[in-house]
């Protein structure tokens, strides 16, 4: 073998195991990144589920304001068509925070709607004149509203919901450093409770807020305490379990290792 073809194999073999060794180190280095450090639990109030309506309120808003319509009555038909908007979101949304609906009650809720509508459209066909009646008496109530009252309405949402924000910076739970920490206070008060042997229990009590914004209910087991840490409406809450699970996956393997050594 010449040295042409010796030196030829040897570069061949040093790129290979370089190849090998940055492949090595990029798995490692992909499953270090997956795995996250610590873990956040805000439980947020209910009032965050009410962004639908402060969502029509901005665009009820900015449509009379770029219209002009500071003073309106009620022949405006823009005017009483974003006000009506507006009522029938706040409505809907204020049903979904008073009332919870699991699935078995959203299940009946929607059949409950099929029926009505389809009664509705059975009597409609059996008695032609109950659809003219109906619609003139809905024409008569015409409710209405400037533009000044949904930036008002707007501005109110919004200061509530920077309180919120404030408020859960001081209120939040972490899972790292093989603890479960409470953070509380306007003084950061901490309390500690050891995350081995933790168990987390989910439940999804609304289907239409876990719709809204994934939140749900998660049951914490420290096995230091008597009772249950029960943290309500925490956002993403499919997302939160399966980052607890794998965390505290981790912490079992490392504590098993260290015993077995």
């Amino acid at each position: 073998m010449t040295d042409e073809s010796i030196d030829q194999a040897e570069t061949n073999h040093s790129a290979a195991a370089d190849k090998s060794v940055s492949e090595g180190n990029h798995g490692t280095t992909s499953k270090s990144e997956q795995l996250p450090n610590r873990v956040l639990l805000v439980p947020y109030p209910k009032f965050v589920f009410m962004y639908p309506t402060l969502i029509i309120s901005i665009i009820a808003a900015l449509v009379l304001q770029i219209a002009g319509r500071q003073s309106v009555s009620p022949d405006d038909t823009l005017a009483v068509v974003m006000t009506g908007l507006f009522f029938v979101v706040l409505m809907i949304n204020t049903f979904i925070l008073v009332f919870d609906f699991p699935r078995a009650t959203s299940l009946t809720l929607i059949a409950v709607c099929v029926s009505l509508v389809l009664g509705s459209w059975i009597a409609i066909l059996a008695k032609p004149s109950l659809l003219p009646a109906i619609g003139n008496l809905l024409t008569t109530v015409r409710p209405v509203a400037n533009a000044s009252f949904f930036i008002c309405i707007t501005a109110g949402m919004l200061l509530l919901y920077g309180a919120i924000m404030i408020k859960v910076r001081f209120d939040y739970w972490e899972l790292s450093n093989n603890e479960l920490l409470h953070h509380h206070g306007f003084l950061s008060d901490l309390k500690r409770y050891p995350a081995p042997n933790l168990r987390v229990d989910k439940e999804i009590n609304d289907v239409f807020e876990y719709m809204l914004l994934g939140a749900g209910r998660l049951i914490l087991h420290p096995s230091t305490e008597k009772r249950a840490i029960v943290l309500d409406n925490i956002l993403h809450v499919s997302q939160k379990e399966k980052q607890l699970t794998r965390m505290l996956g981790s912490i079992k393997v490392q504590i098993n290792s260290g015993s077995s050594d």
